[in-house]
């Protein structure tokens, strides 16, 4: 199983130099990847701009978007432009995850409803695909650039219902879960398998992680600091999403263990602070 990291573009307080920094101890840490999260109302970093950021000043690792909310980028052209920009300029390294998001006020602060969106990001898949297979678009020709990857980067989706199962099956290279235990990845991972299967692909979908740590002095205080907040919306649950932080390096060697048992193919541990000590920390812990 692959082990990537988080880059901290949500961590309040996280400043462009710090970010920069990250992504090259990452890189030379031996991590696989380098992932964001996405959300709109929060102080954070808009995902593609820190991936591009962290393309500057790498040149191995992969950025992986986990996830991107699709729905929320409007035009479609644009945003495949967007990413095959990135995907070209960083040599073919863009993973991008996109979703739909569990929070209201992103999209009630964007002028969009909640309704109907799993089907605007199913149609905005499709677009984006047409883009960059080099459909000509106007007396220019085609929207480029063109991706580094035939066909586009890497898609992955986010989602843990059957309707996004289906669409992952149909759109999409693999799926990546947002959160929970490695219970949940197992049996959310199956449905991926079925829904994958029963589409008629061939292969088999790439799967996907996210899991939070913090370690050091102060681990389990950083841990709550940041994940009460950034959850704060989804009340109690909060708590719970705090508790599952990995604040130990025997918690994060038992978290790996568990998602890799379970048949995840890349993990991606989130950080919940920007210090970077935590980058060498984790690096020692999974050594």
């Amino acid at each position: 199983m692959d082990i990537g990291i988080g880059l901290p573009n949500t961590v309040p307080g996280t400043e462009g130099p710090d970010l920069l920094a990250w992504a090259r101890k990452a890189e030379a840490a031996g991590f696989t990847t380098l992932g964001t999260i996405g959300r709109l109302v929060y102080g954070g970093y808009e995902e593609l701009i820190a991936l591009s950021a962290a393309a500057a000043v790498t040149s191995r690792i992969r950025l992986t978007t986990g996830v991107l909310l699709g729905p929320l980028y409007t035009n479609a052209p644009l945003l495949a432009k967007q990413a095959a920009s990135l995907d070209r300029l960083s040599g073919g390294r863009l993973v991008l995850g996109v979703g739909l998001g569990g929070r209201d006020d992103d999209y009630s602060a964007s002028g969009l409803s909640t309704k109907g969106r799993g089907r605007r990001l199913e149609e905005q898949l499709t677009q984006m695909k047409q883009v960059w297979s080099g459909e000509e678009r106007g007396l220019a020709g085609a929207i480029g650039p063109e991706p580094a990857r035939k066909g586009g980067p890497e898609l992955i989706l986010g989602g843990a219902t059957a309707a996004g199962f289906r669409r992952v099956a149909r759109l999409a290279d693999g799926w990546i879960m947002g959160g929970g235990g490695p219970d949940m990845f197992v049996k959310a991972a199956t449905a991926v398998d079925s829904a994958w299967q029963e589409a008629g692909r061939s292969g088999r979908p790439r799967k996907l992680s996210l899991a939070y740590f913090a370690l050091g002095p102060d681990a389990r205080g950083q841990a709550d600091s940041y994940l009460l907040d950034y959850y704060g919306f989804a009340g109690d649950f909060a708590r719970r999403i705090a508790d599952s932080a990995a604040v130990t390096a025997d918690m994060v060697k038992s978290c790996i263990a568990a998602f890799e048992a379970g048949g995840c193919d890349e993990l991606i541990l989130v950080p919940t602070g920007s210090g970077l000590d935590q980058v060498e920390l984790l690096a020692e812990a999974i050594a």
